[in-house]
């Protein structure tokens, strides 16, 4: 790529960054306006410097570390399962008219079914240990991509599948070189919306049961040590996890299907 090639990207993505970085600003003044005017307490709503404060401290002294590390964990396994699982069904489904009658009313009714009742019924049946926590990120994140994968596959040109069968394509083949590269976008589009849900998904299983995690420095925070700069320092590190999650897919997506 030439200079002259690459100069109008440098600047349109610098652009972008100062209105994100000004974005943010305005943000912080609007927060702090809102603090000094309406004369909150610290308790009710404390200002942008002292949640600033209590994050640099609670990363620094060990207080933030493991709690997010475990909730990482947690994070992670779980979109991977649930992503996994939703890509396959989501293409048993669009495949196969016995797979679409045996599962679609049992994944609407799921979905239908609120994660915060499910969440406490899954660790009294798995315990309060990672698996209930993987269980119920996977459930959460499991529903969106398999639709997406559905509606991806089905969105395939019925011609070039004639096509790929005239030429005695096997299904393997199909599948490969026709149906998944048809169907990224969508699958893609699902699992951005799959990695915010799966923080969230995390978050419940730590408040139905857990003895550490980001979840579980929140409900300390504003309860027993009553420390509400440090509740929303944790607030911004669920927050940053959901970006950096999000981001990620986002730029897999870039590369697999050379979206700007």
């Amino acid at each position: 790529m030439t200079a002259a090639a690459t100069a109008p990207r440098i600047v349109r993505a610098s652009a972008d960054s100062w209105q994100i970085v000004a974005a943010f600003v305005a943000f912080l003044a609007l927060w702090q306006l809102t603090v000094v005017i309406g004369g909150l307490p610290v308790f009710i709503l404390p200002g942008p410097a002292q949640v600033a404060t209590a994050f640099v401290r609670a990363w620094t002294d060990g207080t933030m570390l493991p709690h997010a590390w475990a909730t990482l964990v947690e994070v992670l396994l779980g979109f991977v399962t649930g992503a996994a699982a939703g890509v396959v069904a989501g293409y048993g489904i669009a495949r196969s008219r016995v797979v679409d009658r045996v599962l679609s009313p049992y994944l609407v009714s799921a979905q239908a079914v609120p994660i915060l009742a499910l969440a406490p019924l899954l660790s009294v049946w798995f315990g309060p240990g990672l698996l209930a926590k993987v269980l119920i990120c996977g459930l959460i994140v499991f529903f969106p991509i398999a639709i997406a994968t559905m509606v991806g596959i089905r969105s395939v040109d019925g011609g070039l599948l004639e096509l790929a069968r005239s030429f005695r394509a096997t299904r393997r083949q199909v599948l490969v070189t026709l149906e998944i590269p048809a169907a990224l976008p969508s699958i893609l589009g699902g699992l951005r919306v799959g990695a915010t849900l799966s923080v969230v998904g995390a978050i419940v299983g730590e408040w139905a049961g857990a003895d550490r995690g980001l979840g579980v420095l929140v409900n300390l925070a504003r309860g027993s040590l009553f420390d509400i700069p440090l509740m929303f320092a944790t607030l911004v590190t669920i927050a940053l996890l959901g970006i950096v999650l999000y981001a990620s897919v986002v730029l897999a997506e870039r590369r697999l299907v050379g979206l700007r």
